[in-house]
């Protein structure tokens, strides 16, 4: 960005304000019904088997499928007639609703001891719904009420996938506004702390208003056409207001800045735009990149981040190359009015240097001994980081909403009063064996009723225990077999959602399938719960490698075209999966392991971790965290530029940036542990582990390791191989070294800094 451009923004200011305000109109206007817009559910593969087992059993044996599962208690135990009348007439009725293809009840399938509690005070309705995850989420949130209403007497609990969707959408809208309730207030006073000056620090709350609005407006016409989490609104909310701070921070602290040097409005736009607004550029662009890379994944859940990041990514560094010099131009030295803290401080002494400042003396000290003071936040980074050794996956469940959220109720009831069939059954169907094949199952039954940890197998010719038929087939068994498909149920004597139940996912994987059409192995598919776990991390292991090399391979670009080092951006890499590293730990520690979890509103835990949100939490948190990398290198660069001096420019960076790194990352943190108010586990997860990665990278990484490690490297952190220089020379950031507030007293002439980068 030049000083043109900078020239140009100057004498359009006034227009440039008015299309800005005509844009955030227009983006309120489109974003309207955007929560209309968004889906429940996208955590499983679609093209996983578990995936496609769902799908057959949903087609061909509705009865099984338990989307919505009703726990009906009355007055009487639920063999009484009254309550069987009433059971009876309710399940009629949920059969005949809108978006229910099937429903079977203890009531009307004989009394399958199965539908009935151990203790004959609950009985169930058992429904199969129509359309995808969010079509079955809407289909339960209009029945389930009016189920309530003509209960006559009876209390009903829901449960079931579609109920945990429905309310998690709930909870989401709920936590969403709450959490926009506090986040703006608390950040309005950081900012004031940050600034003094009440037009300063209202400033960045435009920008990531305009962010948020804009993402908005992108989320509702995406949803037109792609499938988008309803947990994209709260992630854009929150980088959104995260990202929109964060830049216009940087631009509005250097404004301030060069005003304070002496400058002129005009003048002090220059080095505000073509240095703080190139660099946000730089910035905005290596965040998005980082996002882009959930793109690769199967799960619409992880992807949804992805929509929603990349639109308020490039909103937020626009508003704030664009619309906020706009806004200075205006404001001129009247960005500095209503000084509240301006009697505290008292009259304005002459600008202490910077040799003199805090973040310069910090690292002085920590230069001095880069071992020490380096391998000790290493050594403090690999200790939070040991507890992911310990990681394991799971998935989202009905333990993700608050124990007294009544659908996490109801279903720990169904774990603690119903037999295992109810939540412990694996349904395995088998394509290519029809009715005219229906012996060819006899053998495969026997093999999968041997493997440890079943506790019984029914299939169509009969019952299964430890590989030996107890019962032969029945009544009912005719109902397992439909077209050329076959379904067996599999009750599991191990808890589905745990490492037990994926691990018995596997071995039933690995029985031999039986002969199909024309003596080939016949097609199988293993559904359920701990299926739909396994196939969703192994799909993002899959997946993961791509990710990875989208983020390595787009940030080592563009920090090299930043730099013009090769070490710079090697060492950035490194620096920050460390910190990564801490973060993860840190989550198995509280949220998986269940300690310190007082500290976060004791949620529920399950002793797994949402597979999602390491990933999920990698791409979002290192592209903030290259933030604050670019931030921080391009005032070191531009100090040794002028000096030619490694230590000197380290030092100098560090103070001119040190504060505003802080305050961004305690406003961002800020705004990010807000969401941990919310309900829902997996956002509370999400907020914290984002908060705690801006933390530690703001603190041990920016002021202690990357002191250190440039200390170390000397003059090599500047160092490229003479054709990547020459193509830095043609393609890369390149930037004049002068500057009102860098004095001109060098150590080293500019020609001998350049030659020590060379």
């Amino acid at each position: 960005m030049s000083d043109r451009f900078s020239a140009a923004l100057y004498r359009r200011r006034f227009t440039v304000l008015w299309v800005s305000a005509l844009a955030l109109v227009l983006a309120a206007i489109g974003g309207l019904g955007v929560e209309h817009r968004l889906v429940h559910g996208g955590f499983s593969d679609p093209g996983a088997p578990s995936s496609r087992a769902a799908r057959l059993v949903a087609e061909h044996f509705p009865s099984a499928d338990d989307d919505l599962v009703l726990l009906l208690r009355g007055a009487d135990p639920v063999d009484s007639p009254a309550t069987a009348s009433l059971g009876t007439a309710l399940t009629r009725r949920a059969a005949q609703a809108p978006g229910v293809r099937a429903a079977t009840s203890y009531w009307t399938a004989g009394r399958a001891p199965a539908l009935r509690s151990r203790d004959g005070s609950l009985g169930l309705i058992s429904l199969s719904l129509l359309g995808d995850e969010d079509d079955r989420a809407r289909t339960a949130e209009r029945l389930v009420p009016d189920i309530r209403r003509h209960a006559q007497g009876l209390t009903v609990m829901a449960a079931g996938p579609a109920q945990v969707q429905s309310e998690v959408g709930k909870r989401t809208a709920h936590d969403l506004l709450l959490a926009e309730t506090i986040a703006m207030p608390i950040t309005l006073v950081l900012l004031l702390l940050v600034f003094g000056s009440v037009v300063a620090a209202a400033l960045p709350l435009v920008i990531a208003l305009l962010s948020v609005l804009v993402s908005r407006a992108a989320l509702n016409a995406l949803g037109a056409t792609v499938s988008i989490s309803v947990y994209a609104m709260n992630s854009t909310t929150a980088l959104g207001l995260g990202l929109g701070i964060d830049y216009s921070l940087f631009l509005l602290a250097r404004f301030r800045e060069e005003l304070g040097g002496g400058a002129t409005v005009r003048q002090a736009l220059g080095p505000t735009v073509r240095r703080a607004g190139r660099t946000v550029a730089f910035s905005g662009l290596t965040v998005a990149l980082s996002l882009v890379a959930l793109l690769v994944f199967p799960q619409y859940f992880l992807r949804s981040f992805a929509y929603g990041g990349i639109a308020v990514v490039l909103s937020a560094a626009a508003g704030a190359v664009l619309v906020l010099p706009a806004l200075l131009a205006v404001l001129g030295h009247r960005v500095n009015r209503y000084d509240v803290f301006a009697r505290l401080r008292g009259p304005a002494g002459p600008a202490a240097a910077p040799e003199t400042g805090r973040w310069y003396r910090f690292a002085r000290v920590v230069m001095r001994r880069p071992v020490l003071y380096g391998g000790g936040a290493v050594l403090v980074l690999a200790v939070l980081a040991s507890p992911f050794t310990r990681v394991s996956p799971g998935l989202f469940d009905d333990r993700s909403l608050p124990a007294d959220s009544q659908v996490h109720r109801a279903t720990q009831l169904l774990r603690d009063r119903f037999d295992a069939d109810v939540l412990g059954t694996v349904p395995v169907v088998v394509e290519g064996v029809g009715r005219d094949r229906t012996q060819a199952l006899e053998p495969y039954a026997r093999a999968l009723s041997a493997v440890r940890d079943v506790r019984r197998v029914t299939a169509a010719t009969g019952s299964y225990v430890a590989g030996h038929r107890v019962q032969g087939p029945g009544p009912a068994s005719a109902a397992l077999v439909d077209d050329d498909c076959a379904l067996l149920s599999v009750v599991s004597a191990v808890e589905q959602d745990s490492s037990a139940g994926t691990r018995l996912v596997g071995r039933l994987q690995k029985v031999a399938p039986p002969d199909g059409a024309a003596h080939r192995p016949a097609r199988v598919s293993v559904g359920g719960r701990a299926a739909e776990v396994e196939d969703s991390t192994s799909a993002i292991a899959r997946a993961t490698p791509a990710a990875i090399g989208i983020v390595v391979g787009s940030s080592l670009v563009l920090l090299f075209l930043f730099t013009g080092s090769v070490l710079m951006p090697v060492k950035a890499l490194a620096l920050n999966t460390l910190s990564l590293s801490a973060t993860f730990g840190a989550m198995v520690f509280v949220f998986q392991e269940g300690h310190l979890l007082f500290l976060v509103g004791s949620p529920p835990h399950t002793g797994t971790l949402d597979a999602t949100i390491p990933i999920l939490t990698f791409c979002v948190a290192f592209g903030l965290s290259m933030d604050y990398e670019v931030f921080l290198l391009s005032r070191i660069r531009e100090r040794y530029l002028l000096t030619g001096d490694n230590t000197e420019s380290v030092a100098f960076g560090l103070q001119h940036t040190g504060r505003i790194i802080t305050a961004a990352a305690v406003l961002v943190a800020a705004v990010l542990f807000i969401f941990a108010v919310s309900g829902v586990t997996l956002l509370k997860l999400l907020g914290v582990g984002l908060a705690l990665a801006v933390v530690l990278d703001a603190t041990l990484v920016r002021a202690v390791l990357v002191p250190s490690f440039m200390r170390l490297a000397g003059r090599a952190n500047w160092w490229a191989p003479a054709p990547l220089r020459r193509l830095h020379d043609r393609a890369g950031l390149r930037e004049d070294v002068g500057s009102r507030t860098v004095p001109r007293q060098v150590t080293e002439p500019e020609s001998v800094a350049r030659r020590n980068i060379e």
